[in-house]
């Protein structure tokens, strides 16, 4: 019975091609739109989540309060240092303790110049971070102590085209016009700006740019067996009162990975929400333009309806066949447009790596997206296909049979 119903709605559906093109028209816009978001930003979630798996649930990041990157605090009140470092250190539940030295500064060989990321670390703590980032040495060697003009380049200034000329181990690179030769290259992270960093010995960065003693941010390592929330608690109150700050008007954050995914996550919803709640005034759009299509068929087939009840159909045939071509709309509609949103990701994934050099964008399908999507579009075209199909059934034969 419910074959019938499908194929005698596909069938009337058939016989108005272009109206039933232009009726879902709207519908897979709004799907393709809903689907490419939601995949690209499932994807980036992926991403996200997979670095801070690798960052771990044991590690608390502090850094100066600001609106900038790590490094762009200028204020002496805002910067932490190393004597910072040395409190936190000694506060119980603390495994080790890393800080760096992060800044945008100019890069150069010979006449090119670009601006990159200079990170400033000692032998030691390269060695510690690379629990949490892969630091893993392509060619060359990793920065060792006694080191001075010394560096090693990420992936793309060896491997890349950052520059016209080729650059090998043992190639010059400057830093703000100071010369360091490249002694390591490390292997490719996948992400434009890591893969362009330099990193440096910390003392001779600070050398460079006059910096007395500054950290731009440290990473703190709990031990096994404490809560990473108690220890980030404790050393905030223990940095407080060394910093003779009051509570609520910390010049510096304390966090632990948990809490700064939880926090990207919420920024992250956000966004997305407002994205695909944009893309489904489209849904809308179409949601009316169906219900506008069916009132149209209700009063093109008018006839046509009292002659099936006429000969025995019942008000819940009349009503099952309209409510299946408007769902046939949203349905097929569905399935286009997942198919364009599949497209449109794949392309913008395409791009970004092309552009950027990066996986960071990176789209998703996961099974319940597209199930959803098509369930979604044909929930959508039988609920604004109820009012006209409703009217129909409700149509008394003898009345149908004689309008005009």
């Amino acid at each position: 019975m419910l074959l019938d119903y499908f194929l005698l709605s596909f069938n009337n559906l058939r016989r108005r091609k272009l109206r039933s093109w232009l009726t879902m028209l709207g519908i897979f816009i709004g799907i393709a739109a809903v689907v490419a978001l939601i995949s690209l930003g499932q994807g980036l979630q992926n991403y996200i989540n997979d670095e801070f798996e690798k960052l771990g649930s044991d590690k608390i990041v502090i850094y100066p309060r600001g609106m900038g990157p790590p490094g762009s605090a200028t204020s002496s009140s805002l910067i932490i240092t190393s004597k910072d470092l040395g409190v936190i250190e000694n506060v119980r539940g603390v495994k080790w303790v890393v800080g760096f030295l992060a800044k945008q500064s100019q890069i150069g060989v010979k006449d090119e110049t670009d601006i990159a990321y200079i990170m400033g670390a000692d032998a030691d703590d390269l060695e510690l971070l690379s629990e949490v980032q892969s630091f893993a040495v392509l060619e060359g060697r990793q920065l060792e102590k006694g080191d001075k003009n010394k560096a090693v380049v990420g992936y793309n200034h060896i491997y890349g085209d950052l520059w016209d000329k080729q650059l090998k181990i043992g190639s010059m690179i400057k830093v703000e016009g100071v010369e360091f030769r490249i002694v390591g290259v490390l292997a490719k992270i996948g992400n434009s700006i890591d893969d362009k960093t330099v990193y440096v010995p910390k003392a001779t960065l600070r050398e460079i740019l006059n910096i007395v003693d500054e950290e731009s941010q440290i990473l703190a390592k709990t031990e096994e067996g404490f809560d990473p929330a108690e220890v980030a608690d404790n050393i905030e109150r223990k940095l407080r009162k060394f910093r003779n700050e009051k509570e609520d008007e910390e010049t510096f954050v304390v966090q632990t990975s948990e809490e700064l995914l939880n926090t990207f996550q919420s920024i992250f919803g956000v966004v997305q929400a407002v994205l695909v709640g944009i893309a489904a005034i489209s849904l809308l759009v179409g949601g009316i333009g169906i219900m506008n299509t069916m009132y149209t068929a209700v009063l093109e087939r008018t006839k046509e309806i009292g002659t099936m009840k006429a000969v025995g159909a019942k008000n819940s045939d009349v009503l099952l066949i309209f409510l299946f071509e408007s769902g046939l709309l949203g349905l097929v509609g569905g399935a286009i447009g997942v198919g364009i949103g599949v497209g449109m990701a794949k392309s913008a994934e395409y791009l970004a790596a092309s552009a950027l050099g990066s996986d960071l964008l990176q789209a998703s399908f996961p099974m319940q997206l597209i199930l959803g999507a098509l369930l979604f579009s044909f929930t959508i075209g039988s609920f604004s296909g109820l009012l006209p199909a409703i009217q129909a059934a409700k149509l008394k034969p003898v009345d149908a049979l004689r309008y005009e």
